[in-house]
């Protein structure tokens, strides 16, 4: 089997849940801080957040049990993790383990970024469940 097949293959395993579609404009932002808008989404193990940051908003440096992997989509984001501060631009990637301490600001220009959480992150379970009893998500 080549490593397509083997990437792409649809034998074995039932589904546990069916899939779904969203349309992440009909979930209503939830400002956890001034000028920092979460639009969460769950799936069965994981949940991605839709997150804009106004300009001259703060995530204040952090931790947590989940692992997180962030995506830049628009703007720029000054990113710390660990003491380790970079800038980041649409396209650039941070990746953070479980427990790293870190944080994000933004200056001048506002940001949109994805977090990809897993498992999802508690803290927005509330809010993902929410939208999708809703019909949102």
């Amino acid at each position: 089997m080549s490593n397509a097949e083997s990437h792409f293959g649809s034998e074995g395993g039932t589904p546990t849940t069916p899939g779904r579609f969203v349309d992440r404009t009909k979930i209503d932002p939830y400002e956890i801080l001034p000028g920092l808008n979460f639009q969460p989404v769950l799936g069965e193990k994981s949940l991605l957040n839709f997150v804009t940051f106004d300009a001259h908003a703060e995530a204040p440096r952090h931790t947590h049990e989940e692992e997180q992997v962030v995506l830049v989509l628009e703007g720029e984001i000054e990113f710390e993790i660990d003491g380790e501060v970079r800038i980041l631009t649409p396209g650039d990637v941070a990746v953070i383990p479980p427990w790293v301490p870190h944080g994000a600001r933004t200056t001048g220009t506002p940001c949109l970024e994805v977090d990809f959480f897993t498992p999802p992150r508690a803290t927005l379970l509330d809010q993902a469940r929410a939208a999708i009893e809703k019909g949102d998500s």
